[in-house]
């Protein structure tokens, strides 16, 4: 199996869990406030992941040069955009449908990355990309028109959170791969750059919009903290199986979190799992049997 595979997989299930402590803290904290605790929290923890890496690996901090700064200046401000756009989908539609309308994003990257990054896939890749993308909007139960997208704004931002996303991760392998070092130093030095950036520019936001925020961030520390911890630990496998693989083929087996993502509808907010999204997750199956195998 490989080292992809692995980060991919800690990456969707990590995802799913923090997700599910987004929209609980979302109770208490606006879209941009809660958008920003998955940055300021996580930041120490990914200080520590990268300095414990540099001496695991036997390895100095590269030289950032120009290509990384502007792949990683752009994929923070997007991946802010994309987070905030998830949450405020919650608003509008259960947490199940709110995370399929962004795991569009799947397809996303595909067209994204063939149109400007050259990243072609192969004609199993996008029959794998295609089947998981379907698998989601079947489950979701959303009819994707472009009246529901313009009179329904939890579709509107779920699905602009998807593009998001997906233009994120693209740059993120960009900048990762800039820096022409070890594949694991450079995507933990990415990541770490990247929260930085994030975790100032939203705070900033906070500060200036909704300052009485700040002090509700502190007093849900510990709601605050696990979204935090999950959150570093997700985007560490993001961050590192996008700079090993295709970005495509990274979040088309990163469908596999909405397995997860429905258990925590079904378990933790007490929404029920139909036949159809059985279906849907038959399919989800499917595209990453064919991924894993033949693409």
């Amino acid at each position: 199996m490989h080292t992809w595979i692995y980060f991919t997989l800690l990456a969707a299930f990590m995802q799913a869990i923090r997700t599910a402590g987004q929209k609980q803290l979302s109770e208490h904290l606006g879209a941009m406030a809660t958008t920003s605790v998955r940055y300021v929290y996580a930041l120490p923890f990914a200080v520590c992941y990268l300095w414990w890496l540099l001496g695991f690996r036997e390895q100095s901090l590269p030289e950032l040069n120009a290509s990384f700064l502007q792949y990683a200046l752009i994929a923070s401000v997007m991946q802010i955009i994309g987070t905030a756009c998830l949450v405020a989908a919650f608003q509008y539609r259960n947490f199940a449908v709110a995370t399929s309308l962004a795991k569009t994003e799947a397809i996303q990257v595909a067209i994204v990355g063939a149109v400007l990054f050259g990243a072609t896939l192969s004609v199993l890749g996008w029959l794998s990309v295609i089947i998981g993308v379907v698998g989601v909007i079947i489950v979701s139960k959303v009819t994707f028109t472009v009246k529901d997208v313009l009179q329904n704004p939890g579709a509107g931002f779920g699905l602009a959170s998807g593009l998001a996303l997906a233009v994120t991760t693209l740059l993120i392998r960009e900048a990762s791969l800039a820096l022409n070092t070890d594949l694991m130093i450079s995507a933990a030095v990415t990541l770490v750059f990247m929260i930085t950036v994030q975790s100032v520019v939203s705070l900033i936001y906070v500060y200036i919009k909704t300052p009485k925020q700040i002090k509700t961030m502190v007093v849900q520390w510990r709601l605050c903290l696990f979204v935090g911890v999950t959150s570093v630990l997700g985007s560490i496998g993001w961050f590192t199986g996008a700079s090993y693989q295709n970005a495509a083929y990274v979040k088309a087996l990163g469908q596999v979190e909405f397995f997860i993502t429905l258990f925590l509808t079904y378990r933790v907010f007490k929404e029920k799992i139909t036949v159809k999204e059985y279906v849907g997750m038959a399919l989800i199956i499917a595209s990453v049997v064919i991924l894993l195998l033949w693409a």
